[in-house]
């Protein structure tokens, strides 16, 4: 067994978030552009690591785990995605509260930082989605079912499987992410889950996400929030994406009609959903050519406003 060794390991720091201990990782020097990352559901922002050692340049990366995933504090309770959007308007202020900060999110994550970009604009200049489409309207009609299933399953405990070994683990992970390497799908078994007294590997996150949404997604008021995004903004999908679907509706940002006009947009090839686990390379090269072309981009801009 070999597991993936870190070039930088960076440094781990808890802040009390609205009430809830939140884990937060940071890679970089204090006086390195900062970068915000946000990462998906069941994920950790820790995980953003082959990323990390893949970027050329130097920044200052802050990634998070969300309220009850990775090293956070659980809630016990069920999750309402507008506390997302709360947490990260406190952990900005806290890290951010001079100047608009660059997001970076995938999949949750993703459409976390959209929402906030268009809630707050003026806070957001730079946003980089990777993987996160939105989901597809839900029908009104459907609603006294959506709440009558919320309500049965508010009897339930919610559990996730617990697992013999990290080996156990392990395939699992590679069986979502296929193009993985071994060493660094052992290196998300570890981060992903602990080993508790008896031996048994759990996972971090709180079982009690599996419940539920009381709320059905209302894509029209998600679409009014990315209209009001001013940020420079970026889409990474992956090749092999099995969210092909949902992904084709954010590809032609250049139409008038499409909620992020003007995006640009970068396909990273032989990778699916997980790309930071699949081509960590490729996509730590998307997000360099990008936030490299905007500085240059504002460099030239300002240097006209200069002389004119």
């Amino acid at each position: 067994m070999t597991v993936y060794k870190p070039v930088d390991c960076g440094n781990s720091t808890f802040l009390d978030i609205r009430g809830k201990k939140y884990h937060i990782k940071v890679w970089g020097e204090n006086d390195a552009p900062v970068l915000f990352y946000l990462h998906g559901w069941a994920d950790t922002g820790s995980t953003f690591q082959f990323v990390v050692d893949a970027l050329q340049s130097k920044w200052r990366i802050i990634a998070i785990d969300w309220r009850g995933f990775g090293r956070s504090e659980k809630i016990n309770s069920n999750y309402w995605f507008p506390d997302y959007l709360a947490d990260l308007d406190e952990i900005l202020r806290f890290y951010s509260s001079d100047q608009p900060a660059t997001l970076i999110g995938h999949s949750m994550g993703a459409n976390i930082a959209s929402l906030y970009a268009g809630i707050k604009p003026e806070a957001i200049n730079q946003l980089i989605n990777i993987e996160g489409f939105g989901l597809n309207d839900s029908d009104p009609k459907n609603a006294p079912n959506n709440y009558r299933r919320w309500l049965e399953q508010q009897q339930l405990i919610p559990v996730f499987k617990a697992y013999a070994s990290y080996d156990e683990l392990v395939p699992r992970i590679l069986k979502r992410s296929p193009n993985m390497k071994l060493e660094q799908a052992e290196f998300v078994a570890r981060e992903w889950a602990y080993k508790d007294a008896n031996g048994q590997i759990n996972l971090r996150a709180d079982p009690f996400h599996k419940l539920p949404n009381a709320v059905q997604y209302r894509r029209q008021e998600a679409e009014a929030c990315w209209q009001q995004i001013q940020a420079r903004t970026l889409f990474i999908w992956g090749e092999n994406t099995n969210f092909k679907e949902q992904m084709q509706l954010l590809k032609e940002v250049n139409s008038k009609d499409h909620p992020f006009f003007s995006a640009k947009t970068e396909c990273v090839s032989d990778a699916g959903h997980m790309i930071h686990f699949e081509a960590p390379k490729l996509l730590a090269l998307a997000i360099e050519n990008f936030l490299l072309n905007n500085l240059l981009r504002y460099i030239s801009d300002l240097s006209h406003r200069i002389v004119t």
